[in-house]
């Protein structure tokens, strides 16, 4: 089982932690305009269900960055009747518009649904082709509200998610978002060369999503070596935080067990030692060559 059997860190990860208070810390990272937030994020998506009692719990465990799907669902009960607690949370929602007319009826949309004044973060959603980035800027596009809504306070910060890196790099690289939302995981690593040297220079924080590669890093492939065992979802997680590059990784649980599972990865710290990272890297290479789908 060469997973299984890997030591759990590093002497610089296992001395480093000395205090509960560092342990805090290494958890914890500052979003410009945002505020303090817990590197692991929460998202919802239309297909998985959690209850407004799971996002609790959650919350309670200081997973404080919580993305949600546009959908009703666990997450925006939990947002819309959480009282004072709004204000431990980082809220983003996921902006379909293209158009300024469009962008105003889904920002109060999105704002009466999760009963709440504000947004910490919106981000245009799957941006993928740069004519619909040129439309977002564009006279009467949503940029012209989204921007107005962030001067006023009504938006914290601007992001985009997307699943092409150049034009994530390039949208970065424009001075109008505050973070990227982009796919990063062991078998989808390209970010590194294409995302990663335009976002450094900015300080520009890098949201991340799809890291279990929709679970395929979690299962075998023909070309695994004897013995060798897939890692569990918290070392996927984990293999993403490990990269200095990234702010947050995006969990999205199916239900109360696989959040619960999700949940110890905040027992241990974020990192992956050396060894443990290569060999999930290793992984993540055959399931790429294996499981098909996108570059």
């Amino acid at each position: 089982m060469l997973w299984a059997g890997l030591p759990t860190g590093p002497p610089h990860i296992l001395t480093s932690m000395n205090t509960t208070n560092h342990h805090a810390q290494r958890w914890t990272i500052e979003l410009p305009g945002i505020g303090p937030a817990c590197r692991l994020g929460l998202a919802t998506r239309g297909n998985t269900t959690l209850e407004a009692n799971d996002v609790e719990r959650a919350v309670d465990r200081g997973v404080n960055y919580l993305n949600w799907c546009g959908h009703p669902d666990g997450l925006q009960r939990w947002v819309r009747d959480c009282g004072t607690r709004r204000r431990e949370v980082r809220v983003a929602v996921q902006l379909s518009a293209r158009s300024a007319s469009a962008a105003e009826r889904e920002l109060e949309e999105s704002l009466e649904q999760l009963g709440t004044d504000y947004l910490d973060v919106v981000t245009y959603y799957y941006v993928e082709h740069i004519e619909e980035w040129h439309r977002i800027l564009g006279p009467r596009g949503a940029a012209e509200v989204i921007e107005a809504a962030r001067d006023e306070g009504t938006v914290r910060a601007i992001g985009l998610t997307s699943h092409q890196r150049l034009l994530a790099a390039e949208t970065a690289d424009s001075g109008r978002l505050d973070l990227l939302m982009i796919r990063y995981n062991a078998a989808h690593r390209s970010a590194e060369a294409d995302v990663f040297p335009v976002t450094r220079p900015r300080s520009l924080p890098v949201i991340a999503f799809t890291c279990l590669r929709w679970g395929e890093l979690m299962k075998s492939t023909p070309d695994d070596p004897s013995g060798f065992e897939p890692p569990a979802a918290p070392d996927c997680y984990r293999f993403v935080l490990t990269h200095p590059d990234i702010s947050v990784a995006l969990m999205a649980p199916d239900g109360a067990d696989e959040l619960d599972r999700d949940l110890t990865i905040l027992d241990g710290p974020p990192e992956l030692d050396d060894r443990q990272h290569a060999a999930l890297a290793a992984h993540g290479d055959r399931v790429h060559r294996h499981a098909g789908g996108f570059p």
